[in-house]
């Protein structure tokens, strides 16, 4: 089992190092432990090292953690997120990162009003249209833009993207840059406020970081190689 404390303690110190490159302060980034497949008693380990900020990516998975971690966590969803699901999502987490079409964040809207919840979402961009990949086009964003915003339960705290697979860390450099550029020109245009870049992961967090990230998904760096139930499929 990885040490878990010394991992978020490396990756900490991998964050502030990136922010330093980039002439932001490490207090703008915050760190979101991807714990999908791990267990209760490794998530505790999180927590008791002093980290309460998690992510998960599948429903069943996190509805069953849950309940069995102190309220003090704050949870994130990050997986693909269906209709049928919204209530549950909405009652478990309190950010959700992958709003990727606008009739999705009606839907939410609609269920958080019924709930008297004030949930926060991150729009998922698919900036390269990639047929396996969710998300909004760059049109369709900036289209639907003026109806996001004025939904009165959810509040948009910016995007979130998954950069198309690459070898090299350095390569996802444009899609991150990107990302943040396109932000910059929503808030510029419709003057509103997009603080939120949901974007890195393991491999590519500290590039992300250096182009604007303000919250990286990070898991196995923190766990070590993913737990699987013996069985299960990879």
């Amino acid at each position: 089992m990885a040490d878990i404390a010394t991992n978020l303690r490396r990756v900490g110190a991998q964050i502030s190092r990136a922010a330093a490159r980039a002439d932001r302060d490490p207090a703008t980034v915050e760190l979101l432990v991807v714990s999908k497949t791990w267990p209760v008693p490794v998530l505790q380990d999180v927590l008791d090292a002093g980290h309460y900020l998690l992510g998960e990516n599948k429903l069943q998975e996190a509805a069953a953690k849950i309940p069995a971690l102190p309220a003090t966590t704050r949870w994130h969803f990050i997986g693909h997120l269906q209709r049928n699901k919204a209530r549950k999502a909405l009652e478990l987490f309190e950010t959700i990162h992958s709003v990727d079409s606008l009739r999705l964040a009606i839907h939410l809207d609609r269920i958080a009003g019924e709930l008297k919840l004030k949930s926060k979402i991150y729009l998922q961009l698919n900036a390269a249209e990639e047929e396996s990949k969710s998300g909004f086009s760059e049109g369709e964003l900036r289209e639907g833009l003026d109806a996001l915003l004025a939904l009165e339960h959810l509040r948009v705290e910016g995007l979130m993207s998954i950069p198309p697979a690459v070898e090299s860390p350095e390569e996802a450099r444009l899609s991150f840059r990107e990302l943040a550029g396109l932000r910059d020109e929503l808030q510029d245009r419709w003057g509103v406020a997009l603080p939120g870049l949901s974007m890195g992961m393991s491999h590519d967090f500290e590039i992300a970081i250096e182009e604007g990230a303000t919250i990286v998904r990070v898991g196995s760096s923190i766990f070590g190689p993913r737990h699987v139930k013996p069985g299960a499929s990879k």
